[in-house]
């Protein structure tokens, strides 16, 4: 199989004659010519078969071609800006290497719980395949950006001994007899490692046992960690702006087309540029006890009032035009694709109106001190234009390593970097605790042994200096870059609370 052509090169072989492997996506079949949209990674081509040009067997094989069977097909390359790529293959001979039988994701559409018990086989669709090729351009532009700017990868535990966010989200696991936890973050270690070698990231999975089943939540997902020595909270937040611009960046250069099939409105992530705004948590307060919170929240109540009013004169009449007699059968799967997408619409935008007002109370009676919410962190991002830095948390809420403010010792040092569009938050960081007494005091404040953090303490005991870092979460980026509803399409096999099947 080596002299076979991938479909994303078929543009330096117009007028030759190539050999493709794949599967066969589509098919649409005539008296007189075959059309086999055929997918082998790298993108889609469209192959015909034309009966007067092949051989009558050649013919036969390809007007049975059932979808998802694999094949190698030989043909001359021509250019066609109407056939998906831009190129079309006109076949000379076709050779079916095995016949799937009755592959059971049609191109009509399916429900989302049935795909995602199919995801093994769903990932060869369109969307998924877009979706998968962002995460995989983002995840390059992580490596790219922190090897370029003198980072060094150093890669940390996954069993950890102990917390190193909340205890309360610790998976346990028996280690040898001992317990241990899946690791939620790598920070702690790679603190080490920035006192030795100034600059260093790690990236890989992270884990998290909450019971949330949110759209924004995996119990598994993968996390990029920068730490860097002698830095103090401004200079941690000026890399994580260059940072996520330069992701945005390198997306809109590289995933253009998939972005655009994925429905993302590309002009709002052209507008991701320095600088992000930055407001203190106090302002976040302020703003979700404001206005401007209600009279979003309320606009978004009525709108989809009326979205769900259109929705149910749409589906009983698309269901009625569905099942009259005489419908051809394209129309029938199309119109069954419609009233599937519809009332899955129509269940999420109900419980959205369910909860709007839940989250209208949440705001107004927000009280300074709590960690912002998923909701709270909705309405703030949707009320700016651009990433936003929320910084200088409540001392109570947040991580014990997190350092003091010198000015305002009811703080800390840190931030959240909240994404437009209503995405929440895609990083979290902050300068370091690096005096041992103040970092001790902390850590009984939690109530927090100190024994298993001795190596910890460690660092604060030869050559301490100002350091910070931030974690940012794959997942929720692509969610963003993509235009997402749900964090689970982000990831090959997500991991939730009650999913974890394939």
């Amino acid at each position: 199989m080596t002299d076979r052509v991938l479909i994303s090169e078929l543009k330096d072989h117009v007028g030759q004659s190539v050999t493709l492997a794949g599967w066969v996506y589509n098919t649409r079949v005539s008296a007189r010519v075959a059309f086999l949209v055929v997918r082998d990674g790298s993108g889609l081509c469209q192959c015909v078969v034309g009966k007067a040009d092949v051989p009558a067997e050649v013919f036969e094989v390809a007007s049975h071609a059932a979808q998802e069977s694999s094949l190698t097909i030989t043909g001359t390359v021509h250019a066609d800006e109407r056939a998906p790529g831009g190129h079309e293959l006109h076949v000379s001979s076709l050779q079916i290497v095995h016949r799937a039988v009755d592959y059971p994701i049609t191109p009509k559409e399916h429900g989302i719980d049935f795909l995602f018990r199919h995801r093994h086989l769903w990932l060869r669709s369109r969307r998924p395949t877009a979706i998968m090729k962002v995460r995989h351009t983002v995840i390059d532009a992580i490596r790219r950006f922190f090897n370029d700017h003198g980072f060094l990868l150093v890669d940390t535990p996954i069993f950890a001994p102990s917390a190193g966010e909340g205890a309360q989200t610790l998976f346990e696991v028996d280690y040898f007899g001992e317990p241990m936890y899946l690791a939620q973050t790598g920070q702690l270690y790679l603190e080490a490692a920035a006192m030795a070698y100034g600059r260093v990231y790690c990236f890989g999975p992270t884990f998290r046992a909450e019971k949330s089943k949110t759209r924004r939540h995996l119990t598994e997902f993968w996390m990029v960690e920068p730490e860097i020595a002698w830095a103090r909270l401004e200079d941690v937040m000026n890399v994580a702006e260059d940072f996520v611009c330069s992701i945005v960046a390198r997306c809109l250069r590289d995933c253009r087309a998939e972005l655009e099939f994925l429905g993302q409105d590309i002009s709002r992530l052209e507008r991701i540029v320095r600088p992000f705004h930055r407001i203190t948590y106090s302002q976040a307060v302020d703003i979700l006890h404001g206005p401007a919170a209600r009279e979003l929240l309320e606009r978004d109540l009525a709108e989809k009032q009326a979205r769900i009013e259109a929705l149910k004169t749409s589906i009983p009449a698309k269901e009625a035009q569905r099942d009259a007699a005489g419908v051809k059968r394209h129309v029938q799967e199309k119109l069954a694709a419609e009233v599937i997408a519809e009332r899955e619409e129509l269940a999420e935008l109900e419980e959205q109106v369910r909860n709007i007002p839940t989250h209208m109370q949440l705001a107004a009676d927000f009280e300074w001190g709590k960690d912002l919410g998923g909701s709270d962190e909705t309405i703030i991002s949707r009320l700016h234009d651009r990433p936003v830095f929320v910084t200088h948390y409540p001392r109570g809420c947040k991580a014990f390593y997190m350092k003091r403010d010198e000015q305002d010792p009811r703080v800390v040092r840190n931030f959240d970097l909240l994404a437009p569009d209503g995405y929440g938050e895609i990083i979290g960081g902050s300068q370091r605790e690096d005096d041992l007494q103040v970092l001790l005091e902390r850590m009984a404040e939690e109530r927090l042994d100190p024994a298993p953090y001795e190596w910890y303490l460690d660092l604060r005991r030869y050559g301490s200096v100002p350091h910070g870092g931030f974690g940012l979460g794959v997942e929720r980026t692509v969610a963003w870059i993509c235009g997402l509803r749900h964090i689970r399409e982000t990831i090959a096999y997500p991991r939730m609370m009650g999913r974890v099947y394939p």
